[in-house]
């Protein structure tokens, strides 16, 4: 039997399905990459999607919040400070007592040389305050804080002593060094009021007050000066 030779018709219906099926190959692979992408992208979003989401859901649950201070708040921080001492005075004097001058005196004479030092302490009675005494207005605080009192003036016996003391046969007197005492303890305590310990108290308190103020978020303090009660300490 003879060899069937390729025609040139056949060799044309061959070139023609080659190309056809490269077509069709060459589409497969391009839709292939299309769906490849597409799919990535559509990962890429869903991966987004949950933080998206997880932000609207806590800004929706826990939102920005906004502060109101009530001024009976104001009041208790400041109160619970209670009395503030803000000024101590040391201070030393020299007091002379005597008794039994006159014509008698060679007999009666007792007299002493008294070196006092005492310590006076001035400040704040912070509990004195109530909701009337804080106003809050623009973001500024309007505060009547208490006037300065005096809350310790005594005498330090460690340091207190008698410098020299004279007395006839007679004359020694109990009490006077108890007299010369107190008047040391007085005397003190006027030196303290004279050097202006009211003053520096009432400064010291405003100060140490306006920093508790600050710190509760106001930066805007003024204060107004308050008239002394009559239970108060202003000394003599």
């Amino acid at each position: 039997m003879a060899d069937v030779e390729p025609t040139p018709q056949t060799d044309n219906q061959r070139l023609i399905l080659s190309i056809v099926l490269g077509a069709i190959f060459l589409a497969i692979m391009v839709v292939a990459f299309l769906i490849v992408n597409r799919l990535a992208s559509t990962a890429e979003g869903a991966a987004e999607l949950p933080n998206a989401v997880a932000t609207d859901v806590n800004e929706l649950i826990n939102p920005t919040p906004t502060i109101f201070v009530d001024p009976v708040t104001v009041v208790l921080q400041v109160q619970s400070l209670s009395r503030l001492e803000t000024a101590a005075y040391t201070i030393e004097k020299v007091i002379t007592a005597e008794n039994g001058e006159g014509a008698l005196g060679f007999l009666f004479r007792d007299r002493l040389l008294l070196v006092a030092q005492g310590e006076v302490i001035a400040g704040v009675d912070l509990s004195r305050l109530d909701e009337d005494d804080i106003r809050i207005a623009d973001e500024t605080v309007y505060m009547t804080l208490p006037a300065a009192e005096i809350f310790v003036a005594t005498l330090d016996n460690d340091e207190t002593y008698i410098y020299d003391r004279q007395t006839a046969v007679l004359g020694q007197q109990i009490d006077l060094e108890t007299l010369a005492r107190q008047e040391a303890e007085q005397a003190i305590l006027d030196a303290a009021i004279e050097d202006g310990i009211l003053s520096t108290a009432q400064d010291n308190a405003e100060q140490s007050v306006a920093s508790l103020l600050n710190a509760l978020g106001f930066t805007d303090i003024v204060f107004i000066e308050a008239t002394p009660a009559p239970d108060q300490d202003r000394g003599p």
